[in-house]
């Protein structure tokens, strides 16, 4: 007897989709077997409703402490949670003091505490001067290291040049998560009322230039390393090329670059600005190529919110960041279907995939050992987005009044429904 069991006549287990019940006990998955095998105190029966693991989502930007009113613990993982996300991992920048040296991580793990709707691991920053930092905070648990080699955006995470970052990578045995446009190939205009200025002002060369340059360090160091946002066909090309090499070399890429296309985006909807930008379609076929491949190994949200007011202006001044944590799931869905992905395929991506990057072994599988963090989602069911309707802080999302397939009825974590109470923990890495 378990203490809950779980049926669905779509399991999405590492193996694959199948008909299964899942066991619970203590919070952890007991047993995976047979559909009506087994019996357990509880029987929550999904029929044909789909059994997922939780999403694990290791871009997010909380924002929480100094820039709470961007974005919050509670907000983020209320979002999370509805979302069919069950663990985040938060990135050292936009709060105030970022995560740059063991105090600061004090500060946010205090804003965190008993606030957190979902599981909270940590991203420390690697910014210039800090490097002596880096191996104390490894030691006191957080995921790996945040860099970026263009300005950040904010004043107080300044980015480092390939010297810095060569300097942090030899400093500590740790994964290196890179933010990666070449500086001398950016250029800032003052005004940008078309989205297509905007673009060009970022172009693919200047991912795919950072992205050579990094796995170029990788290589010469040993390191690990990790290319966020992927949004360039070009530095997949460069990327494939490092892992045939055998480069320690990962990379993801987001919803938004999945499935928005720069020619869609109308004049002032500033709400699609985010950092690479939205590229054209043939870029996005080269991202879903890369998934197929293995070469892009996740896709995780780059959750990134702001105040309305920052998203004011044009596409030069507005605040660069797309709030995605709650509909990252229906977002990607939506897009797979039409280009004959499994849903298998798509949790693999977006659940596994991103846990093993940081090597919590114990989410995102429907596995005998693994914690019991679960998804109710129904893959044919659809609606239309509300902005105001999302958790998250402000009601800005460019995906208002789009049509999506795919609902999260509801989420466990460890067993217990999530979302009605804070019953997150704050991670540390293994």
């Amino acid at each position: 007897m378990s203490d809950l069991i779980f049926r669905s006549y779509r399991v999405l287990t590492p193996e694959g989709e199948r008909p299964a019940d899942v066991a619970v006990s203590g919070g952890r998955i007991a047993a995976v077997a047979g559909h009506g095998a087994l019996t357990g105190h509880e029987l929550i029966d999904l029929g044909e409703c789909a059994l997922l693991p939780g999403l694990v989502d290791t871009h997010v930007h909380v924002n929480e402490p100094g820039r709470t009113q961007w974005e919050g613990f509670d907000t983020a993982t209320r979002a999370a949670a509805a979302g069919g996300v069950t663990t985040i991992v938060d990135m050292p920048l936009n709060s105030i003091p970022p995560t740059v040296d063991i105090a600061a991580l004090a500060v946010k793990r205090a804003a965190a505490a008993e606030q957190c709707y979902v599981d909270v691991g940590f991203w420390g920053g690697a910014v210039p001067g800090n490097t002596d930092h880096l191996p104390k905070l490894h030691e006191h648990g957080v995921f790996g290291f945040k860099a970026f080699l263009i300005d950040s955006g904010v004043p107080e995470f300044p980015p480092l040049d390939p010297a810095g970052l060569e300097q942090a990578l030899r400093a500590v045995d740790a994964l290196f998560v890179l933010h990666a446009e070449d500086p001398a190939l950016v250029r800032t205009p003052e005004h940008a009322a078309h989205f297509a200025d905007f673009v060009a002002s970022r172009p693919p060369q200047a991912e795919a230039s950072a992205v050579a340059t990094a796995i170029d360090l990788a290589r010469r160091t040993g390191a690990r390393v990790h290319i966020l946002h992927l949004a360039a066909a070009e530095a997949v090309a460069v990327i494939a090329q490092a892992k045939a090499d055998g480069v320690r070399v990962t990379a993801e890429t987001c919803p938004h670059y999945l499935t928005l296309r720069a020619d869609q985006v109308p004049d002032g909807a500033t709400e699609f600005k985010c950092c690479p930008p939205v590229r054209d379609g043939a870029h996005q076929d080269a991202l879903w190529q890369g998934l197929r491949d293995g070469v892009i190994d996740a896709v995780v949200s780059d959750h990134s919110p702001c105040p309305p007011e920052l998203k004011a202006g044009d596409f030069a001044s507005a605040w660069g960041g797309i709030a995605s944590v709650q509909l990252s799931l229906p977002v990607v869905w939506t897009a797979a279907v039409t280009r004959g992905v499994p849903l298998a395929q798509v949790v693999g991506w977006m659940a596994q995939a991103p846990a093993d990057l940081v090597g919590l072994s114990g989410k995102g599988r429907i596995a005998v050992g693994a914690d019991a963090d679960l998804v109710a989602f129904d893959p044919e069911a659809e609606f239309t987005v509300d902005a105001a309707a999302l958790l998250h802080r402000h009601p800005v999302s460019p995906y208002q009044g789009r049509r999506l397939r795919g609902v999260v009825r509801d989420t466990w974590l460890r067993g217990r429904l999530a979302g009605a109470e804070p019953i997150g923990r704050l991670l540390e890495r293994p």
